[in-house]
């Protein structure tokens, strides 16, 4: 369908006659004085011109208007479909974050690295929720808010560094942020991703009191407990083999996830981290109907040429044609 984005422009066609009208006419002069006094000049043959002059330039203003009134193509409403689901990632910044436990493509890598890469791929996967991004170590902050834009998402995760929230675990208040921001969404929408290595030690809130808060307001909680079971350290006698996970406290993160209607997930290395986060993308999301958007092609282009040419079309003469007689 074509229209006018701004149709009222169209007031502004008459202007060149109330112009004409209101401002004082020019009185003619004698340019040139002819030293002969019975010595005249003959009226040039440019009647055309002049009477075509005046046409060209009305077309050219009405060309004008036309552009400026913005004239567009409109297509149907096209609905655009959301999963309708809010996700909210939360991801552990404390100093443990920075064990260089697991392997990525073949190289020892940090579990925060490990998570960035895996996460970043989680993240473009999902088209169509709103995500969120909640940094958790002696405090939690929502980086990110609720939002459509997964790049933002994407780039303050990689931007984050490891003990930038402190170098405890806050895994309470983290929960409690992330049902601050969820309950006010539809049920079936308000979702939670935490990640975390280790157990709760700072904080206002624990993570139990956190739990019920989230079941009470609907909030479904997938825990990820992240780190090896096994890691070889070099020691005064040699190496030995240590777990360093020992702080994991993996019985409440099940707590958590089961008292909410979530699930545990347990990632010794990068292959059981990406397997988890697989998981948690395969949940059958909520269809529904997400504003309607009508294509629109801008057509001011044609009109605005069409009044350059009709304007440079008056302003040159086509004929030019002096006689002079005695």
């Amino acid at each position: 369908m074509f229209e006018f984005a701004w149709p009222w422009l169209f007031l502004l066609l008459p202007l060149p006659l109330l112009m004409r009208r209101m401002l004082p006419p020019t009185t003619p002069g004698q340019a040139l004085r002819l030293p002969q006094p019975g010595l005249r000049l003959a009226a040039t043959g440019g009647s055309t011109v002049r009477s075509v002059t005046p046409w060209l330039l009305a077309l050219s203003w009405l060309c004008l208007v036309a552009a400026a009134a913005r004239p567009q193509w409109v297509g149907p409403p096209q609905a655009q479909q959301r999963s309708g689901r809010a996700l909210l990632l939360a991801v552990d910044l404390s100093g443990s974050m920075n064990t260089q436990d697991m392997q990525l493509a073949g190289q020892p890598v940090s579990r925060f690295g490990a998570v960035k890469a895996i996460a970043g791929n989680f993240i473009d996967r999902r088209h169509g929720d709103e995500m969120g991004l909640i940094l958790f170590g002696s405090q939690a902050f929502l980086v990110t808010p609720l939002t459509y834009d997964l790049d933002a998402v994407r780039a303050q995760l990689q931007g984050a560094a490891v003990g930038l929230a402190g170098s405890e675990t806050a895994i309470g208040d983290a929960i409690a942020i992330a049902v601050k921001r969820l309950s006010a969404l539809p049920e079936q929408a308000r979702v939670l991703v935490l990640l975390t290595d280790g157990v709760n030690n700072a904080g206002s809130i624990s993570p139990l009191e956190a739990a019920r808060a989230a079941k009470a307001a609907g909030v479904r909680i997938y825990t990820v407990g992240i780190g090896a079971e096994r890691m070889r350290v070099p020691g005064f006698f040699g190496a030995q083999i240590i777990n360093p996970s020992a702080d994991l406290d993996a019985a409440m993160l099940t707590k958590i996830a089961d008292e909410t209607g979530g699930r545990f997930f347990r990632a010794t290395d990068s292959a059981q981290l990406a397997d988890a986060y697989r998981a948690i993308d395969a949940l059958e999301p909520l269809r529904q109907q997400g504003p309607s958007l009508r294509p629109r092609k801008e057509w001011f282009a044609w009109p605005l040429a069409a009044a350059l040419l009709l304007w440079l079309l008056a302003a040159v003469p086509r004929r030019r044609a002096h006689e002079v007689t005695a």
